[in-house]
């Protein structure tokens, strides 16, 4: 019985992965969309991968609660099966956040091209990064790495400030690009949102591997910098 329970949980952490990399491709997908005007990537992400995302999401989510009704997990196997729930529902609404990333990359098409706008390029690496860390961190249960991508978040809601001011300034520069400064806005806040969602994952990792919960303190979130 121990055998085929460790089994299931194996299949669970697999089944886990894949929903990560099907998110990751989704990220990647819609903003490869963006930045080349590309219409066919982006459609691809609301039509392909959003169904396929939402299917692996129901899956997880009842994959995990029959384990938790069938074998009452005790300990570090509960850590784990109720933060691949969260995680699994954090997974689920980047890839949300993904397909609106998508659609003002289809609103984009048809504009004008506005000036670079150089941080949103840098926000989108650093988010993606954080993504990538996050469910490494997952992967080896490495608190370390994990920390690091909390730390991060901060850095994100830098630049979507700026970009946001950046913005609003292009608009009253030039009012032909109001609905693209408007479309770019909305990314860096898709952007900043998916790059919550992998603070969340990674205060899960530090969750499941040392039981500490560190979400909504901002003192520990401290001890978490300076360890």
């Amino acid at each position: 019985m121990h055998r085929h329970f460790e089994d299931q949980l194996d299949e669970l952490k697999e089944r886990m992965l894949f929903m990560g990399s099907l998110v990751e491709k989704a990220i990647h997908m819609s903003l490869d969309g963006l930045n080349h005007r590309d219409e066919g990537q982006a459609t691809r992400v609301i039509v392909d991968m959003e169904p396929q995302i939402n299917e692996l999401h129901l899956e997880l989510d009842d994959r995990a609660l029959q384990l938790l009704a069938l074998q009452q997990p005790m300990a570090v196997d509960l850590r784990f099966i109720t933060s691949t729930i969260k995680i699994n529902s954090d997974l689920e609404r980047m890839g949300d956040q993904a397909v609106n990333v998508a659609q003002r990359a289809l609103s984009m098409v048809a504009q004008p091209v506005l000036e670079p706008v150089i941080d949103i390029p840098r926000m989108a690496d650093i988010t993606q990064t954080m993504v990538k860390d996050a469910l490494d961190a997952f992967v080896r249960r490495d608190t370390e790495l994990a920390r690091q991508v909390v730390l991060r978040d901060d850095e994100v809601d830098s630049y979507r400030d700026l970009i946001f001011r950046e913005l609003i300034a292009h608009m009253i520069k030039d009012p032909r690009h109001i609905l693209q400064a408007l479309d770019l806005i909305l990314v860096s806040r898709s952007l900043e949102r998916i790059a919550d969602h992998a603070t969340n994952i990674a205060e899960d990792v530090i969750y499941m591997v040392l039981g500490r919960d560190i979400r909504h303190h901002a003192e520990q979130k401290v001890l978490v910098k300076n360890e």
